[in-house]
């Protein structure tokens, strides 16, 4: 079984300060296309084992379209909620690692059991 990989959108493309806020969707598309190639590529690290891929959006980044290789969940309200149920209803076992900077969301999913890495992991 494959790992399940999550990412925080609103928080991986808020820590770099590129403009992102002038059009969130398109900065939204940008990271879910980032994410394909690394998945695709099995690269970087965090991809080796070509995880599942979940990018969850909200609020001005709805809209996103999923890629092959990166499913797209949008959030109907708070972003960290639908992280935290995506987490929840994973397979039984099946690793997953979750991608934020976003303190009380790292300790949401990691009581659930999941994994937690930074933003730099998947903007290279």
């Amino acid at each position: 079984m494959n790992t399940l990989l999550v990412v925080d959108s609103a928080n991986v493309v808020g820590s770099v300060p590129d403009g992102w806020w002038r059009d969130r969707l398109g900065a939204a598309g940008r990271l879910r296309d980032r994410l394909a190639a690394h998945a695709a590529a099995g690269a970087p690290a965090l991809f080796a084992d070509a995880p599942e891929v979940v990018l969850v959006v909200e609020g001005a980044a709805r809209g996103v379209a999923p890629v092959p290789g990166v499913r797209v969940e949008e959030a109907s309200g708070s972003g960290d909620d639908a992280i935290v149920a995506v987490v929840a209803g994973r397979e039984p076992g099946r690793r997953c690692v979750v991608v934020t900077a976003d303190r009380e969301l790292r300790a949401r999913v990691t009581a659930l059991g999941a994994e937690v890495t930074g933003p730099s992991a998947v903007q290279a």
